[in-house]
Order: structure tokens, then C-alpha cells, then sequence
């Protein structure tokens, strides 16, 4: 298992907000790497795959709707101990309760609207990071 590798994605509501480019700077400036990166918008069809896990949850087609509102960018990240490290670096899913000088911290605005995704697990983040990368896409 690759333990030195993540997957985020910047979510539309700081996309649509223009704080892309200072989440990435916040990012590369925590030791990331990015080694895969591009800009989409997520079809329903794709959200729903991405977040099939959720599907019998009360909350899934909020999320699918949500994530389908406009484009986002989805990055692989690399880093020792990546999925850790940033996991710590976005700060908690609530903004309300994430650290001062976090990314959810800085640029999310609620729970739903946290700005960023990140994964939990080494396992997920090689899952996250196939779902969005074909070997061609990655250095």
C-alpha cells in the first residue's frame, strides 16, 4: 500500500469563490507534492459513483447535488505519511471546530460547504485517486 500518497479534491464552493489558487498555494507549502491534477465538473453520474459508498445515506443526493453545482479540482498528493498530514492540514469537517490556519479553517463556510475533500484511509486514496487518474495523468 502506497502510504506516502493522497487525494483531495478543492469542492465547488471554494472553487466559485476563487480560492483555488491560495488552497493550492496552502497546500504545496505544507510539503505536497502534487503529482496529478485537473479541473472538471463532476456529471451526476460520476458524483454518484464517486460517492456510491453513501448511497442508503439521508444526506447522498444533497452531496451528489452539491458536488455536481459547478466545477472542482481534484489533485494527487504526495508526501511521507500524506494521508495523515493532510488530513491535519485541512482541519475538521465542520469549520466551526478546525484548527486556526487550516484550509476548512480558512476558506469553508459550513459542514455541507467545507471547501475541501480529503481522503481518510491509504486504501481510499489509491481507490480516490484511480477513480479520477489513468497512469498517463500521474508523474
Amino acid at each position: 500500500m502506497e502510504t506516502n500518497k493522497t487525494f483531495t479534491m478543492i469542492k465547488p464552493d471554494a472553487v466559485g469563490n476563487g480560492y483555488t489558487g491560495a488552497i493550492l498555494d496552502h497546500i504545496i507549502k505544507g510539503g505536497f507534492k502534487i503529482t496529478a491534477l485537473k479541473f472538471i465538473w463532476l456529471s451526476t453520474e460520476k458524483a454518484g459513483q464517486f460517492y456510491e459508498v453513501h448511497k442508503a445515506r439521508p444526506f447522498y443526493n444533497d452531496l451528489v447535488a452539491f458536488m455536481t453545482s459547478g466545477p472542482i479540482v481534484a489533485a494527487i498528493l504526495e508526501k511521507d505519511n500524506a494521508v495523515e498530514d493532510f488530513r491535519k492540514l485541512i482541519g475538521a469537517t465542520d469549520p466551526t471546530k478546525a484548527e486556526p490556519g487550516t484550509i476548512r479553517n480558512l476558506f469553508a463556510k459550513s459542514i455541507d460547504a467545507n471547501a475541501i475533500h480529503g481522503s481518510d484511509s491509504d486504501e481510499n486514496a489509491a481507490i480516490e485517486g484511480n477513480f479520477f487518474f489513468s497512469a498517463f495523468e500521474r508523474f
